[in-house]
């Protein structure tokens, strides 16, 4: 059987205790995370393979529904909240399980089974989008703020020194580095061109000389290696 690495996401410490001594006592899963809130997830399925989410649903700043609305690719979620409420939401929007605290262990068992059911006949990564990419989203810290923002609506991305400059139908200043941004964003709609620009690839209109032209009349350069890369991508597109 397959190791499932897997992460809570709770505000609650009891609760994150009892995940964790749940966890523990079923054989083939491993805890990679702890989350008080939906960003510290997001921060962790960016550097790490994940294959299931606990997700409490009331939480600080951004709550677990909000978050699986705007998720790209993720994990398997298993739902774990005191609200029943929000089951019909939860399986409408594809969670393997709905968990109403408190529960057993037997309980908790059962929808570890239903994980390991579905990584049997589950598809490639890549095909398992939770929502079409054009409506896909992204939060991002701007001056005290949470933004969320289309991905689709993004043009291109500019490095400035410890931040970077997002440019859609507004401009978006955002303290983080290029390449952590490029890692967030899914790899068949960005790519970087030059030490100091990221593209949306869909937006690209033409390409003359060492220079770009976007859809929204910006005119960018692209740097002779990244150029390469560029072309392999659109050749691979087209």
């Amino acid at each position: 059987m397959n190791t499932i690495s897997c992460i809570i996401a709770d505000d609650e410490p009891i609760a994150r205790q009892i995940l964790e001594s749940y966890i523990k006592q079923v054989p083939g899963l491993e805890l990679v995370g702890v989350c008080k809130d939906a960003f510290e997830v997001i921060d962790i399925l960016s550097k790490k393979e994940v294959s299931l989410l606990f997700l409490d649903i009331n939480m600080p700043k951004l709550s677990g529904i909000s978050l699986l609305k705007t998720m790209l690719n993720r994990p398997e979620v298993i739902i774990t909240t005191a609200y029943p409420e929000y089951a019909l939401e939860g399986f409408e929007l594809s969670v393997t399980d709905y968990l109403l605290k408190p529960f057993s262990l037997e309980r908790f068992i059962q929808a570890i089974v239903k994980v390991q059911q579905k990584q049997q006949v589950a598809l490639p990564r890549e095909e398992k989008q939770f929502i079409e990419k054009k409506e896909a989203a992204i939060f991002i810290k701007s001056d005290k703020k949470i933004i969320r923002l289309l991905i689709d609506d993004i043009v291109y991305i500019e490095a400035y020194g410890n931040y970077i400059k997002i440019f859609s139908d507004r401009m978006i200043l955002s303290p983080q580095t290029l390449s952590d941004f490029l890692a967030k964003l899914p790899e068949e709609y960005f790519i970087r061109i030059h030490k100091s620009y990221i593209i949306n690839i869909h937006k690209l209109q033409q390409i003359e000389g060492n220079q770009l032209l976007m859809n929204d009349g910006s005119a960018l350069p692209v740097s002779k290696s990244y150029k390469k890369i560029l072309l392999q991508k659109i050749e691979e597109n087209s």
